[in-house]
């Protein structure tokens, strides 16, 4: 049976890929998990096979341990010498669905596609789905290497360069709370940044964090006003509100009456990374959805945005 392929991935890839959004808002999804990327498998109908489902544990021993888990796991397979075991869900779509995350691998399928069409479907797509699964692993291994460990001395990144975080109660401080220093004393001609935090040394993990954070947030909804307003009159757009986020699937979203959210974490990267999302979320105001046309609208302000936008991918936010 001949199958048509429809790739659908996420924010990160080609624009065409994207589902539309409504014409209400549109979201720029993502950072501390990394995005899923889907594919999708046309099937044509046929009679319902057996629902059911061999158990995992008796997979287990009757062909390799699990490599890859999703904890809502329900069905497992071998793909090459890689098993994997899946959250497998049938809903109300048209097509067989693979989506890889954080988690590992969802498989979705329409209510009438028999498990036997499922099972050679994963199978056909093993060379991505492993790909998928490895690369996602890398990068959630990458993260938690880099979890800051809220002590004095720690480090945490800051436009994209590496800060120093001291305790010093003295209180001296030009701003609230914490004060950005640069010392050259370490290499001749070579700043270091230190970010001096107005707590005793006795102070706990917690109020190290909560500290840190508040000024963090102060710098971002600085700059990101700023950058705002630099990039709204070259896309010849008017946005009338800025709300900071917090979530952990979504750098940004913008809605059609000019409200703009903007995830505090992008304080984290450089500057070209922070004006790429700002330039996507203006663009929207202009085009509520990924279009060609849309893209078009970035690229016309940011050229080198596909590389911004996988390196925001890439590199992701530090784990707090």
């Amino acid at each position: 049976m001949q199958r048509l392929l429809q790739f659908t991935l996420d924010l990160f890839e080609s624009a065409s890929e994207k589902p539309s959004k409504s014409a209400a808002q549109s979201d720029f999804e993502v950072l501390n998990q990394p995005a899923a990327q889907q594919i999708q498998v046309q099937a044509a109908p046929e009679n319902v096979a057996d629902e059911s489902i061999l158990p995992i544990q008796s997979l287990q021993q009757a062909l390799a341990p699990v490599t890859f888990t999703h904890p809502r796991a329900s069905r497992q397979t071998l793909l090459g010498a890689i098993a994997v075991a899946y959250e497998f869900k049938r809903g109300k779509r048209r097509t067989i669905g693979f989506s890889v995350g954080a988690q590992g691998l969802c498989v979705s399928a329409p209510k009438w596609v028999p498990l036997y069409e499922i099972d050679k479907a994963v199978i056909e797509k093993s060379a991505w789905i492993i790909k998928k699964l490895q690369e996602t692993r890398a990068r959630h291994d990458n993260l938690e290497s880099a979890r800051i460990e809220w002590k004095d001395g720690c480090t945490l990144p800051f436009l994209g360069e590496q800060v120093t975080m001291v305790l010093d109660p003295r209180h001296a401080f030009a701003g609230v709370g914490a004060e950005l220093k640069s010392d050259a004393d370490t290499l001749p001609g070579v700043a270091h940044l230190t970010l001096h935090v107005g707590l005793p040394h006795t102070a706990t993990p917690d109020q190290i964090k909560d500290a840190v954070q508040a000024w963090l947030m102060r710098q971002a909804k600085r700059l990101f006003n700023e950058r705002l307003n630099h990039f709204a009159p070259t896309l010849n757009v008017q946005w009338r509100k800025l709300s900071l986020s917090s979530a952990v699937t979504r750098w940004g979203s913008a809605s059609a009456d000019g409200s703009i959210r903007l995830n505090w974490r992008l304080i984290h990267f450089k500057q070209s990374i922070i004006d790429y999302v700002v330039v996507h979320e203006l663009s929207h105001l202009r085009v509520m959805d990924h279009s060609p046309r849309f893209w078009d609208t970035v690229r016309a302000v940011v050229p080198d945005y596909a590389q911004l936008r996988s390196q925001l991918k890439d590199e992701g936010a530090p784990r707090w």
